[in-house]
């Protein structure tokens, strides 16, 4: 009877080792650390297998057999990932590993642009960091049915971008990259703001236009107020804005120093020396320093601006056309010195 006792208590023991055992190995391949740091994108349509293929180059799984063993637990075996951006970060388990991608719990990516003049420049600068093509992303700006949808169209587009940085995540389509340049051009044009260009009798595409313009005039953020005032002096009068930008835009040209009869002749609606007003849109993608700057235009009596000779950058403003054509003639002796032809 002992023996039978003790050959029970032996097998019970040995049982009860076993599913230790097996409890501690469960425990091990679920909640042992199993990473460095990395960061992996996962494209559209990735199936798993080409998941284990990404984090296998990455080198940022230490025990792939565990992996796959916990994502036959989890049934995550089979089928596609979501797509993104994901951060595999130093010490996580499979089992933290596993449902990261399961959930699509990607990290966002920040996104600056600024200093960019067209649509076609910042969609070659966001399709380098997100996961669609310069084309794609192309293709929803010029869709006239989002346009009208977000008030815009094909001429005014451009004023939907305001330059900052903005979290997004990497997967974003680029009909969801325009839904959030709308949230947030909703957002910037607040009542305060709205007041302002009411007051200026501008919508806020029209304040961006002329923003656009002043922003090609001068690098000189002070002097953005000063030019801004000249040209609000200039539409209040009724007067033509013969911006010079206007005419290079319509040119599709912004390296043309000297602006001769012969651009100014461009049958174009961008023309301000042939056409009086704002021109159908803006020419550039105009920051939100230099739209503030039209809000809060200089009150001055300046009708006129030229560059200054020095090369500074900076310009001389006047009151009549007799001195501004003085500072003119100035101006172009000086590029005749420099042998600055075109």
């Amino acid at each position: 009877m002992n023996k039978k006792r003790n050959k029970i208590k032996l097998h019970g023991s040995i049982f009860l080792l076993l599913a230790l055992a097996a409890c501690g190995a469960a425990y091990y391949c679920i909640f042992s650390s199993n990473t460095s740091q990395a960061i992996v994108y996962v494209p559209r349509n990735c199936p798993v297998e080409q998941l284990y293929d990404s984090l296998r180059s990455h080198a940022c799984v230490h025990n792939m057999g565990t992996l796959r063993l916990v994502a036959k637990l989890k049934r995550y075996a089979g089928g596609t990932v979501r797509p993104g951006r994901y951060e595999v970060r130093k010490g996580m388990n499979n089992n933290q590993l596993i449902n990261m991608f399961r959930g699509g719990l990607q990290q966002p990516i920040s996104f600056t642009f600024n200093n960019v003049r067209s649509v076609e420049e910042l969609a070659e600068k966001a399709s380098s960091q997100f996961n669609f093509t310069k084309e794609e992303f192309m293709a929803a700006v010029n869709d006239s049915a989002t346009q009208a949808e977000f008030g815009f169209d094909a001429h005014t587009i451009s004023a939907l971008f305001l330059p900052n940085t903005y979290e997004m995540y990497w997967s974003t389509s680029p009909l969801n990259f325009l839904k959030r340049m709308k949230r947030e051009y909703d957002r910037f044009w607040n009542g305060r703001r709205l007041e302002k260009a009411q007051k200026l009798g501008l919508s806020p595409v029209e304040v961006t236009t002329l923003a656009s313009i002043v922003e090609e005039e001068t690098a000189k953020a002070e002097e953005y107020p000063v030019i801004a005032g000249v040209y609000i002096n200039r539409l209040k009068r009724g007067m033509k804005l013969d911006a010079c930008p206007t005419i290079k835009y319509a040119l599709g040209d912004f390296t043309i120093t000297r602006v001769l009869d012969k651009h100014m002749d461009i049958d174009s609606p961008y023309n301000t020396y042939k056409h009086a007003g704002l021109p159908p849109g803006p020419i550039r993608i105009a920051s939100i320093q230099v739209v503030d700057a039209v809000l809060n235009y200089q009150h001055h009596d300046y009708l006129y601006f030229c560059a200054k000779s020095d090369f500074s950058g900076y310009h001389n403003f006047s009151r009549t056309l007799r001195q501004h054509n003085a500072y003119a003639r100035e101006y172009h002796r000086e590029l005749n010195r420099r042998h600055i032809w075109k």
